[in-house]
C-alpha cells in the first residue's frame, strides 16, 4: 500500500476519503474508473454471510427434487493464491490445467439430505443430522463390506444449506425416478442422495463376471426416488451414454461405470472359440445386454496411465489394450 493505493495482480485500487468508494485502473494508467461491483478488491473483501459465497463461485449443474431440495455442483473459477511459493506454484499449473475446485451444494427446504460420513463441510440453518444403519445392522454391513459403502448412514433434516467436502474431482447429479429405474455402479461412486434413495450391495450375475470382469463380486445398488450425487473418475463431458435396445455392448476393460438395473452384465470371450479369442488378442470383455443404459469413461484408463510412474512414456509406443486390472480412481472415505 503506497499512497493510499493498493496494487492487485496489476491492478490498482484506491479507496475515497469517506470510505464509501472504490477506484480502480491498470497500473501505469492515469485515469481512474469507479468500481462497477461496489466491492473493491478481492483481498479487501472478506466473506461473511455465505450468499456473499454466491459471487465467488460458477454453479455448473442444479437438480430440484419433488419435496423441494435443491441441489447444485459448484466451482470455484480459480483460487486466489496461497502464502506457500511452492503451493502457489501447483495452484497456477493447475489452474493452466482447467482443473476447478468443486463443492456439492444442497439447499433444504424442511427435507432431508442422505450425505456419506467424512463427506460433510459445513451447513447453515435449522438443521439436525441422525446417525443409523439404513434399515438394519444386517442391512449395513452388507453394504459396509460388500458393496464399498459406509456402514453407517448420516441423515440431515430440516431447512438450511450443506456443503460437501471440496475437490478437484468431478460430481454428476443423476435423478432416479421410482421403482424400475434404479443404477448399478462402482464402489465408492455414491457420495450423497436427495430424497427417498437406498444404497446396497448389488450381487453379479454369474461367478466369471464376479471373478473376471474386474468389478468384484459386487457392486453398488441405488434405487428409490430422488437425485444421486455420484463421484466420478473422469469428467461427466467424458463419458459417453449408450442406450441398449435388445442389443449388445461390449468393453474390453472395466471403464464401465454405470448401467440401469434391467442391463445384464457378464464376462464373454470375444470369440465363440477359444483359438479365435486368442488370435484376435481380446480374450475376455465385458458384455452388456438387455434394455436400458450403460455409462462408460473411454479416458479413465488415459488418466490411470498418466498418474503411473512412466506418466507421458505409456503414449510412447503403440496404443493396445487399457486392460481389466484399470484401478476406480475413486477417492477413499473413511
Amino acid at each position: 500500500m503506497a499512497d493510499g493505493i493498493l496494487l492487485e495482480n496489476g491492478i490498482e485500487w484506491w479507496l475515497s476519503d469517506d470510505k464509501t468508494t472504490w477506484y480502480t485502473r491498470n497500473l501505469g494508467a492515469d485515469e481512474w474508473t469507479v468500481d462497477a461491483s461496489g466491492k473493491g478488491p478481492n483481498s479487501s473483501s472478506v466473506v461473511t454471510q455465505i450468499t456473499e459465497l454466491e459471487d465467488r463461485f460458477n454453479i455448473i449443474e442444479s437438480v430440484t427434487t419433488a419435496d423441494g431440495t435443491k441441489v447444485d455442483v459448484v466451482e470455484y473459477p480459480s483460487l486466489l493464491g496461497s502464502s506457500d511459493v511452492r503451493t502457489a506454484e501447483a495452484l497456477f499449473y493447475t489452474h493452466q490445467s482447467g482443473a476447478k475446485l468443486k463443492m456439492v451444494r444442497i439447499k433444504l427446504n424442511d427435507s432431508k439430505i442422505r450425505v456419506e460420513p467424512g463427506a460433510l463441510y459445513f451447513m447453515k440453518g435449522n438443521l439436525a443430522m441422525q446417525v443409523s444403519t439404513g434399515g438394519g445392522f444386517f442391512k449395513g454391513l452388507k453394504r459396509k463390506f460388500f458393496s464399498g459403502e459406509t456402514f453407517f448412514v448420516n441423515e440431515i433434516h430440516g431447512t438450511g444449506e450443506i456443503y460437501l467436502e471440496p475437490t478437484f474431482g468431478h460430481f454428476i447429479l443423476h435423478t432416479i425416478k421410482g421403482q424400475g429405474n434404479g443404477i448399478i455402479c462402482d464402489k465408492g461412486m455414491f457420495y450423497a442422495g436427495a430424497g427417498d434413495l437406498a444404497a446396497s450391495a448389488k450381487m453379479q450375475g454369474t461367478l466369471s463376471s464376479a471373478v473376471m470382469g474386474g468389478e468384484g463380486l459386487f457392486q453398488s445398488h441405488i434405487t428409490g426416488s430422488g437425485v444421486a450425487v455420484l463421484y466420478s473418475p473422469v469428467p461427466k463431458e467424458e463419458i459417453m451414454k449408450h442406450e441398449l435396445n435388445g442389443e449388445k455392448l461390449f468393453v474390453d476393460g472395466n471403464f464401465a461405470l454405470l448401467r440401469s438395473e434391467d442391463v445384464v452384465f457378464k464376462v464373454e470371450r470375444s470369440s465363440k472359440k477359444l483359438i479365435g479369442s486368442a488370435v484376435s488378442g481380446e480374450g475376455l470383455l465385458q458384455t452388456f445386454s438387455g434394455q436400458g443404459e450403460v455409462w462408460i469413461a473411454p479416458t479413465q484408463g488415459v488418466y490411470e496411465k498418466l498418474t503411473s510412474q512412466k506418466g507421458m512414456a505409456n503414449f510412447a509406443d503403440n496404443p493396445n489394450s487399457m486392460g481389466t486390472k484399470i484401478k476406480s480412481g475413486l477417492r477413499k472415505r473413511s
